[in-house]
C-alpha cells in the first residue's frame, strides 16, 4: 500500500462510494477490495485518514471492505472543535445510546439494526463463510450486537467506549447479550477486544464486565500505555481524547515489533481464519 499523509484530508478515491438503503434508512458506504466482506466502523469523530489506512490494510489482506459513514466528514483530519461538535451531536442522536439507562437495563444502539442488515447484504454480495466487523471507540461495542446476524462470524471490539457514563456498561440489551453468548458457545466463536491500559474512555471495568458475561469467548488484549503513538496526533486526539486510546488507528506505531502492529496483524489473521 503506497504511503499517504495522515495529516492531510484523505480523498478516499480508491473506495467506491455507495448509497445503501436498508430498512428505509440510507447511508453512504465506502467499498473497496474483493473477497469476503469486513465492515469497518469508524471511531469518533469520523472516517479519518488513520481509519482509512486501517481499512486499506483489511482490503489488502484479501477482503471487501464496507466502511459506512456514521458521523463526521469522511476523510477529514479531526480538529478539536469540529470533532467535539460531531461527538456532541452523536450523543443526542436517536441512532446511538451514548449513555447508560439509569432507569432500567442497558439497550443496544438502534443503528446496530441497520449495521446487521448491512452485514447481511455484504455477505450476499461477497460470499464466503460469513462477514467480519470491527468497531472502534464510539462504535466499538457494535460488532458484538451485530452477532445477532447469522452472517457475522468475526467480531472485533477496539476500545469500546459506550456508555460514556458507566465504565462497566456494555451498551447491549440483556436478552441480546444472552443470545450472543449462546451463539458463541454453540458455534465455537470468539470475540477479540483491545484497549490501552490507561484509556480514559474504555476502562478495565468494561473488559471485566465483558469477561463476566462471555467467559472465555471474550479474548481481551490490553496494551501498555507505552505502546501508544504520541507524535503527530491530530488536535482532536491531542486535546480531546488526551490518553492512549485508538489501538489500530491514531495511536498505532507503524513499525515492526510494536505491540499495536501486533494487534493489527492479529486482527487480520482473525478475519482470515474465520472468513477465508
Amino acid at each position: 500500500m503506497p504511503d499517504r499523509s495522515l495529516t492531510e484530508n484523505d480523498p478516499l478515491e480508491d473506495f467506491r462510494r455507495r448509497e445503501i438503503t436498508l430498512d428505509a434508512v440510507t447511508k453512504a458506504v465506502h467499498v473497496a477490495g474483493s473477497g469476503p466482506a469486513v465492515i469497518v466502523m469508524t471511531e469518533m469523530p469520523g472516517i479519518s485518514p488513520h481509519v482509512a489506512r486501517f481499512a486499506r490494510w483489511v482490503r489488502d489482506a484479501g477482503f471487501t471492505v464496507f466502511m459506512p459513514s456514521l458521523f463526521g466528514r469522511d476523510g477529514a483530519v479531526p480538529g478539536a472543535e469540529e470533532g467535539t461538535q460531531v461527538m456532541q451531536r452523536a450523543c443526542v442522536s436517536t441512532e446511538f445510546r451514548a449513555f447508560a439507562n439509569k432507569k432500567g437495563p442497558n439497550k443496544s444502539s438502534p443503528v446496530t439494526v441497520w449495521l446487521r442488515a448491512l452485514a447481511r447484504l455484504a455477505h450476499a454480495e461477497c460470499g464466503g463463510p460469513g462477514v467480519g466487523a470491527i468497531g472502534m471507540c464510539f462504535t466499538g461495542n457494535f460488532a458484538l450486537t451485530m452477532m445477532l446476524e447469522p452472517a457475522m462470524l468475526a467480531p472485533v471490539l477496539s476500545q469500546p467506549s459506550l456508555p460514556f457514563d458507566d465504565p462497566a456498561g456494555l451498551e447491549i440489551a440483556p436478552d441480546e447479550l444472552s443470545a450472543v453468548r449462546q451463539r458463541l458457545d454453540v458455534e465455537d466463536l470468539t470475540v477479540l477486544a483491545y484497549r490501552f491500559e490507561g484509556d480514559r474512555y474504555c476502562r478495565a471495568e468494561r473488559f471485566a464486565a465483558y469477561s463476566a458475561a462471555l467467559g472465555d469467548r471474550f479474548v481481551a488484549r490490553i496494551l501498555p500505555d507505552t505502546a501508544a503513538n504520541r507524535t503527530g496526533l491530530s488536535p482532536f486526539f491531542e486535546q480531546v481524547v488526551a490518553s492512549p486510546h485508538s489501538v489500530v488507528t491514531a495511536h498505532l506505531i507503524d513499525e515492526a515489533g510494536q505491540p499495536t502492529i501486533g494487534a493489527r496483524d492479529e486482527i487480520l489473521a482473525f478475519f482470515q481464519t474465520r472468513l477465508q
